[in-house]
């Protein structure tokens, strides 16, 4: 019992600590930027960060997944914002969470299996590239302290680890470089211009709505599109975790856990959020791999923007440019442009595609769904082309007998339809289904329609080898097909 506790929440206690500290680092700059994204205070954002990160930790389904305010929830949160003010965004967050819950228990987490590998490959390197291109206006107007701090974190981030790997590298970096940022006076933007600190722990309080119809009119389409986003990033997140540690998670436990962990912040007057690959990367590459880092992320966040604000102020954001420039180049999947020359086009479409949309419109939701569209297409035409029909004439004339091969579904139902010569047919068809499968009900409608058309013409019909799951679909649908033999 010990042994599996000790394996999930802490493998290494001194480095599941240490990559708390780093995550919580990074985490600043980014819940301040999701916040001024929502239109929302600094401090809505941060206490949501700790939130959800320290909840995720006990209930979440992936091991030192690192879950937080996004910026793909907080888009999505500015019009009720404005229009509304916060305390429907507080009410929405506690639906959303709600509505996750309830994901979780209809394992929601299934639908992972049907995300191609080709559409996770181009959600991981569109993130790269988003997470490469925040870090562009840190450098717009920046002078060359800005450059050569960059610079030299990148240095001691991929050069420390051959002193030592007892310490995470990108730890280390933003250390030596605020050490030296306050030493000099560098002239560089640091975390304190971004916005305020909140000075104060978050305290429970119900949303101040009106409990009413007009109200949950108001939050749940707000509330249904976060929890959609939220889960899709999440999940695909977890897998992405997955592959990086070579272990398995709990998807729908993952669901289960986002929800609680929404529901606990609308509570604490804070905004939603969802797992964060960036930080998520940062904690892993670290070495953590149990739930303490993620739980230690978050409350370490909270300490060091209530009792060491006045230091945390001080953190060069050259520092975490940096840091975020090793993420994106961690997280893309560079061995893609490899596959291009030798995997196959539909592939590379669909891996594409999915970069594109993503980076176009910054909404995950619609490259994902594009990809797995695309990939839902080139799938089923791919089947389709492996259909094929076999005509086979008696001697007399009187009969003939069409071997039907492969699947028959909605992509290949026209096609079964055009293999039958409905105007020359012989008095006796057999169709013979030993070699196919009927899978929907386009195609036991196809099937129907090309019984009435060769008995029209008067020629009798028998149906032999049909399996017993495609029996079962043509005895609750089909209407003129004869009894299989």
């Amino acid at each position: 019992m010990l042994s599996t506790i000790k394996a999930e929440w802490a493998p290494n206690v001194t480095r599941e600590l240490l990559c708390g500290l780093l995550v919580a680092l990074a985490l600043i700059p980014e819940a301040i930027g999701f916040s001024i994204v929502a239109g929302v205070d600094p401090k809505i954002g941060l206490y949501a960060s700790f939130s959800i990160a320290v909840v995720t930790a006990f209930f979440g389904g992936r091991p030192a997944m690192i879950s937080a305010a996004t910026a793909s929830t907080a888009v999505l949160m500015t019009p009720l914002v404005r229009e509304h003010g916060l305390a429907f965004l507080f009410a929405a967050t506690i639906l959303m969470g709600v509505i996750q819950i309830v994901a979780g228990l209809l394992r929601a987490g299934l639908l992972m299996r049907f995300v191609s590998r080709s559409v996770m490959t181009g959600f991981v390197n569109a993130l790269a590239i988003l997470i490469f291109m925040a870090q562009w206006p840190q450098f717009v107007g920046a002078g060359w302290q800005t450059y050569a701090m960059v610079a030299v974190g990148l240095g001691i981030i991929y050069l420390f680890p051959y002193v030592t790997k007892a310490v995470p590298s990108a730890l280390v970096a933003i250390i030596l470089l605020t050490a030296f940022s306050m030493i000099t006076g560098a002239e560089v933007r640091k975390v304190g211009d971004m916005g305020d600190l909140p000075s104060a722990l978050p305290f429970f309080s119900i949303p101040d709505v009106p409990l009413s119809l007009d109200t949950f009119r108001i939050i749940l389409p707000y509330a249904l599109a976060m929890a959609a986003v939220g889960l899709l990033e999440s999940l695909l997140t977890a897998t992405i975790v997955d592959d990086l540690t070579d272990s398995a998670s709990n998807k729908s436990r993952e669901c289960f856990g986002q929800g609680i962990a929404n529901c606990v912040t609308g509570f604490l007057g804070a905004m939603g959020g969802c797992a964060m690959i960036g930080q998520s990367v940062i904690n892993v590459t670290g070495g953590a791999r149990g739930r303490l880092s993620t739980f230690a992320a978050g409350c370490l966040l909270l300490f060091l923007i209530v009792v060491l604000g006045n230091f945390v102020r001080q953190i060069p954001m050259p520092a975490l440019v940096a840091v975020m420039i090793m993420v994106s180049i961690s997280t893309f999947n560079w061995s893609s442009l490899r596959n291009l020359t030798h995997h196959p086009l539909t592939s590379n479409i669909v891996m594409l595609a999915t970069v594109v949309v993503v980076v176009a419109t910054r909404d995950l939701a619609q490259g994902v769904l594009i990809g797995v569209l695309l990939s839902g297409i080139f799938f089923a035409a791919k089947v389709a082309r492996l259909f094929r029909v076999e005509k086979q004439l008696s001697p007399d004339g009187q009969a003939v007998t069409y071997l039907i091969y492969g699947q028959v579904f909605f992509a290949s139902s026209g096609a079964f339809i055009e293999a039958f010569d409905f105007f020359n047919a012989p008095t006796s068809v057999v169709i013979d289904l030993r070699h196919a499968h009927f899978w929907d009900v386009t195609a036991i409608g196809a099937l129907d329609q090309v019984v009435e058309k060769l008995q029209r013409h008067g020629a009798s019909v028998k149906i032999i080898g049909l399996n017993e799951a495609s029996a079962t679909l043509v005895e609750k649908y089909g209407l003129n097909i004869p009894a299989p033999e």
